[in-house]
């Protein structure tokens, strides 16, 4: 690792959390010239590049700044460099730097620090609203607020899946919500078709997430974390009110995927480029009745899979007095196979918003989880 850039690892660990670009920017000019330095993260709706604090939002599909969000690699246009702020698959968004000589070391080590940038964004994020409040383009409802800091981000990559999900209405999502924790030999992930209106709606995907990870974290079974959380739901809504989930766990070593469908949203794979319909045992949705005993399934999967997991506000979304429905569905998932998970799942909630001319009326949520196999 070159000094600029553990000089500016260094800089990004000591600066306040609210200065982080400013810390790194002093660095940048001392080491390589550079003058000019703006982080613009991507928004809510995965729509906008929005700066942190000067200049106009980036929402032009072939801007430089989309390019490099979209390829996840630097680019160079007229002496401005562009470089994904990217952590652990997380994308939050793209580093602008000027004057960037052409130089391939000094690009690779510019990318270096736009990596630690992210690194420290994500360190810091807890215990400052300053790149929050900078991320949206609207206010967000407080349902809305209340789902976003309940997900554990927005897209994951390790060598054996690659993992996105996103939520809509973005800026007023009630409760559909998805989960996600791996621990290197399994994945889990949950995904929650929510019921009722604002914040309560929010209430009660929070209990149901909460309950889902404590009986996940206590390394209970898939059937008895949907009985924890079933439970918890009961006890506090004594079967008023409910909510169904689709809970997975995927073994990283053999592919085996194993599910409880608690009145799941759908589960579609996309296999040599043919869509099927997942079958599931459906089930009781959480919180519904007291005490119920819910079973797991299992099925393969096969090197190169796709799964889609998509909740009904995206089957039921209609434009003009027509439904989106499974056959529009079906073929746009069949148009994402080349696509990484995030831009699948991008593509898919842009499809459907210019369906229905604007922001979706009813939630929906969408997870896209590649399957690239066994490492060894």
């Amino acid at each position: 690792m070159s000094e600029p850039v553990n000089r500016a690892r260094r800089a990004l660990n000591e600066t306040p959390a609210d200065r982080l670009v400013d810390g790194v920017a002093d660095v940048l000019s001392r080491s390589y010239g550079i003058t000019d330095a703006e982080l613009y993260q991507v928004d809510y709706r995965l729509s906008q590049l929005l700066p942190l604090t000067e200049g106009d939002p980036i929402s032009g599909a072939g801007h430089p700044a989309w390019r490099s969000f979209d390829h996840q690699s630097p680019l160079l246009v007229d002496g401005t460099g562009w470089f994904p702020v990217t952590m652990r698959g997380e994308r939050r968004g793209v580093l602008r730097l000027a004057p960037v000589p052409d130089d391939p070391t000094v690009l690779s080590e510019l990318d270096e620090i736009a990596t630690a940038l992210a690194h420290e964004l994500a360190a810091v994020s807890a215990g400052t609203d300053v790149y929050r409040a900078a991320r949206r383009s609207q206010r967000l409802t407080l349902a809305a607020e209340m789902q976003w800091d309940l997900l554990p981000g927005r897209s994951r990559i390790r060598p054996s899946f690659s993992l996105a999900g996103q939520l809509e209405p973005a800026y007023a999502v009630r409760g559909d919500s998805f989960d996600w924790s791996d621990d290197g030999r399994r994945l889990w992930l949950s995904t929650v078709n929510g019921t009722g209106e604002g914040v309560a709606a929010s209430l009660l995907t929070s209990l149901a997430t909460h309950a889902l990870r404590n009986a996940r974290r206590a390394g209970l079974t898939l059937a008895d974390q949907a009985a924890l959380a079933d439970q918890a739901l009961y006890d506090l809504y004594r079967g008023e009110q409910h909510l169904s989930a689709l809970l997975m766990e995927l073994d990283l070593r053999s592919g085996v995927m194993t599910v409880v469908d608690a009145g799941s949203p759908r589960l579609v794979l996309l296999r040599d480029g043919e869509v099927t319909e997942q079958p599931l045992e459906a089930q009781f949705p959480l919180g519904m009745f007291e005490a119920t005993d819910y079973h797991e399934q299992r099925f393969p999967l096969e090197r190169g899979d796709r799964v889609f997991v998509v909740s009904d506000g995206v089957v039921e979304a209609t434009g003009q007095h027509i439904r989106y429905g499974e056959t529009a569905l079906d073929r746009f998932l069949r148009r994402t196979g080349p696509m990484e998970p995030l831009d699948a799942v991008r593509s898919l909630i842009g499809d459907l918003r210019a369906f229905v001319a604007g922001d979706l009326v009813d939630d929906a949520v969408v997870v896209c989880l590649d399957w690239t196999g066994p490492q060894t």
